[in-house]
């Protein structure tokens, strides 16, 4: 009998609802066939969004800052919707089922991207002028756009909330060694998202621009036809965790508790707060955020019935002192998460303005001519020189020297945000010098007579400031929250990728409406030729490095939650569960 419990896996089940036999379940294989659906979202995704730019003002015939604001937009939804992926995945449908049901979704997306970009009902006739004058995409015809879009945008967003979580459920973290396994697919769960990008700014981008996009968005619908099938052909192989309820929910009920007794007073012991969480999983007390803790205060209608303490009390009256703390620990992210909402928005220009101004650029070698989109192909070989540097000399030196096998979280975020700021001043230097040589060649000047790989400074500075801030964020926010939050947590952190795109889209949209009055072109002109997008950059690059500031102050007052060990009741004494092993 001890042998088959051996077998088992703590809490995860097989596809039939029974104990995981972890001989048989789990482990590497089940998890690259989830990493598998991971890759061909991000070819899908990014492949869309680093060229949508070209397509919406070449094709469609819209201004630069409406093609800038409508790829921004297409990227934060799909980052906001994340949350809405985790909520049901944690609360109705599980992981894999959200998987399969949103991979579903992002297929119907890209075939009627597919078939909005082949049929010549659907986009706007060419204009070659002087012959034939421009007209702007149609109501309709931009209708079926957005729709094919933000299908899309649901299926990314469905996809990405529980992708890396079930990626991790397939290894057991009681086990040594396979926790070990789950820390290797961890930090190598970025490198292979960057080959899917990798894949989309180069092969997927000269399909689009040299073939056709209908082709292009026809491949991102096959490729993700096939990685689903291939994850479905591991059903029996996973492992399932049981959904046990929103985090976001149990946040909201904490909320609504102390709010509701902010009135009565504390007690004078902590003592007497409510509590029901074994002894494992219980919460230090701490003092911050006081006002929390009314929650945990038990007065009379707290519990359902007859007011016995055995009866369940009424979770948005009553919460235990440990689901309180949950809440301080992320409450206390907040500040963080908010600071590094900035660098999205600059990592949103690398796939907007950036790839307009590579398009009106020199991009042939010899006689291959580069496509504007695949310039990002620098954004994402600095993320993986950056990482491989990293991983390989800077964490060994690093050990050596300070004792520690790398940078902390927060100092990678660091690192990030000041490389962001590099890149945009950067950017913001380079701008000035085309626009110079736009000035003297003349507006009738296609292409302009400088190289495109002066774009390659912003390209590295930002992309590689992505692989620090990328794993930093991801690593405070999965450690900084609570153990039942995780998926939240995660979601938490893909909202700064979201909000960081919509703080783009409204920056656009105000530098526009301000430097564009009285019928002037102001600094983002409808064509960048003509425009000031050097200032642009420099408003950017002056804005990080204030948030930079306000950063390191929030990183002085953030205190991480710092739990009690362990204690086991023998006798109706409290003993250290180290002590009773030594027992």
């Amino acid at each position: 009998m001890e042998e088959k419990m051996s077998w088992a896996v703590a809490d995860a089940v097989d596809y039939k609802g029974f104990p995981a036999d972890r001989t048989k379940t789990g482990g590497w294989v089940p998890a690259a066939l989830v990493l598998g659906i991971e890759i061909c979202e991000r070819l899908s995704t990014m492949g869309i969004a680093v060229n949508l730019v070209t397509y919406l003002g070449g094709t469609m015939h819209l201004p630069s800052t409406t093609s800038a604001n409508i790829v921004t937009d297409f990227m934060g939804t799909s980052f906001m919707l994340c949350l809405l992926g985790g909520f049901l995945a944690d609360s109705f449908l599980g992981r894999y089922k959200t998987i399969a049901i949103f991979t579903l979704i992002q297929i119907m997306g890209t075939i009627m991207l597919a078939t909005s970009t082949k049929l010549p009902q659907l986009r706007p006739p060419p204009c070659h002028l002087p012959q034939t004058p421009c007209h702007q995409a149609s109501g309709f015809q931009m209708g079926i756009l957005y729709l094919s879009l933000y299908l899309i945008a649901l299926g990314t967003g469905g996809l990405k909330s529980s992708v890396s979580g079930f990626g991790t459920d397939q290894f057991d973290a009681t086990d040594p060694n396979e926790k070990a396994q789950m820390a290797y697919f961890f930090n190598r769960f970025f490198f292979f998202i960057s080959i899917g990008t990798l894949m989309a700014v180069t092969v997927l981008v000269y399909i689009q621009d040299e073939v056709g996009r209908s082709w292009a968005y026809g491949i991102c619908s096959i490729s993700m036809s096939i990685a689903i099938l291939i994850f479905l052909s591991g059903t029996k192989r996973y492992r399932y965790k049981k959904s046990v309820g929103s985090p976001i929910v149990h946040i909201f009920q904490v909320l609504v508790a102390s709010f509701n007794k902010r009135n009565i007073e504390f007690p004078s012991n902590v003592g007497y707060m409510y509590e029901d969480t074994p002894a494992p999983s219980k919460i230090q007390h701490t003092n911050q955020f006081r006002f929390l803790d009314r929650a945990a205060v038990t007065v009379e209608g707290d519990f359902q019935g007859c007011g016995a303490a055995s009866v369940p009390p009424n979770p948005w009256r009553l919460a235990s002192v440990t689901r309180v703390e949950e809440v301080k620990m992320v409450v206390r992210l907040l500040p963080i998460w908010a600071t590094t909402i900035i660098f999205w928005t600059t990592y949103a220009q690398m796939i907007t303005f950036s790839v307009e101004q590579a398009s009106t650029m020199e991009r042939t070698i010899g006689r291959f001519v580069i496509p504007a989109g695949s310039l990002t192909v620098f954004f994402v070989a600095a993320v993986l020189i950056t990482l491989a540097v990293y991983d390989r000399a800077i964490m060994p030196l690093w050990k050596k020297w300070k004792g520690k096998p790398g940078f902390t979280n927060l100092q990678r975020i660091s690192l990030g945000l000041v490389l962001s700021i590099l890149g945009m001043a950067a950017a913001a230097l380079f701008e000035h010098k085309r626009l110079s040589v736009a000035r003297a060649a003349g507006p009738l000047t296609a292409t302009l007579p400088v190289s495109v790989f002066y774009l390659i400074p912003q390209f590295f500075l930002v992309g590689a400031g992505e692989a620090f801030i990328y794993t930093g964020q991801l690593d405070f926010f999965i450690t900084g929250s609570p153990k039942g939050m995780k998926t939240m947590s995660t979601g938490l952190f893909l909202s700064t990728l979201s909000l960081g795109f919509f703080v783009s889209s409204f920056l656009v949209s105000v530098v526009k409406q301000v430097t564009g009055t009285g019928g002037r072109q102001g600094w983002l002109a409808d064509n960048i030729n003509y425009g000031r997008l050097d200032l642009f950059y420099g408003l950017l690059a002056i804005l990080s490095t204030i948030n930079f500031v306000i950063y390191l102050l929030c990183t002085i007052w953030y205190k991480p939650q710092v739990n009690l060990k362990p204690v086991v009741e023998i006798e109706g004494k409290g003993v250290d569960r180290s002590t009773m092993e030594k027992v």
